[in-house]
């Protein structure tokens, strides 16, 4: 018996000193304080996830909500959609077709917007010809997107997009408020690439209308337009299409 107690003995105290201490720590450390531990590293965790959820909201994918029709069919009052934040900061720029959220200030008033990409620099746009389709470079484009009854534009218009601005359409032309309305403003109704916060990719929200959002190959074929900078104002009475245009700011 006395062998077997001081075997043991020795065992103890040849176990490692770390182990040692753990033992003697884990023996000490009462129900109450386990709860204590597992609930402060609960709450470290919860830190970290919403911690690199707003860097990514910030620089990455952010939502915002839809607060009109402007956009209808392909948005809808009440959808939130994911904006890809990254989309044009590495080079690229928006293109022809593109739905894209974009900074109003200055330009369509001061709040956040979301519009399809109608032309970009260069373009020559001509609304409408014979068939009452808007052009673009020459070349009538079928615009499957628009809201059903609507045509490309209940006034005429005839311009050419300066370098490095964006001319923006609502899919509901009978209820967007968009270049079309601030071509006699400052700025011409054309908005610098600059201004523009991402390309809105996804509706993530509700469920039911979970969803890519594509952007229109129609415009997106048409040839590219010869460069000239010069914006020309539409003849006639100026547009004036009513409000609700489609904001969106961040939700």
């Amino acid at each position: 018996m006395d062998t077997e107690a001081r075997s043991t003995e020795r065992d103890r105290s040849s176990a490692p000193t770390g182990e040692q201490e753990e033992g003697s720590r884990s023996a000490r450390l009462r129900p109450g304080e386990l709860l204590s531990t597992g609930l402060r590293r609960f709450v470290a965790g919860l830190v970290v996830i919403v911690v690199v959820l707003l860097l990514v909201s910030h620089f990455v994918m952010q939502p915002f909500l839809i607060p009109s029709g402007s956009m209808q069919p392909t948005l809808r009052d009440g959808d939130r959609v994911l904006v890809n934040k990254l989309a044009y900061r590495f080079g690229s720029e928006p293109r022809r077709g593109d739905v894209v959220v974009f900074d109003g200030s200055g330009y369509f008033g001061n709040s956040d917007y979301i519009k399809r990409v109608g032309g970009v620099g260069g373009d020559h746009i001509v609304c409408c010809d014979e068939k009452g389709r808007i052009e673009v470079n020459g070349e009538p484009v079928d615009e499957t997107y628009l809201h059903p009854g609507d045509a490309p534009s209940s006034v005429p218009f005839d311009v050419v997009v300066p370098e490095g601005t964006l001319f923006l359409l609502g899919d509901h032309r009978s209820d967007s408020s968009d270049s079309r309305d601030h071509l006699g403003s400052p700025g011409g109704g054309f908005l610098p690439v600059e201004q523009v916060i991402g390309r809105a990719e996804w509706v993530g929200w509700p469920v039911g209308r979970w969803a890519d959002i594509a952007g229109a190959d129609a415009l997106a074929r048409v040839p590219e337009g010869a460069g000239n900078t010069l914006a020309r104002v539409p003849e006639g009475p100026g547009s004036a299409l009513g409000a609700g245009a489609a904001k969106a700011p961040h939700g």
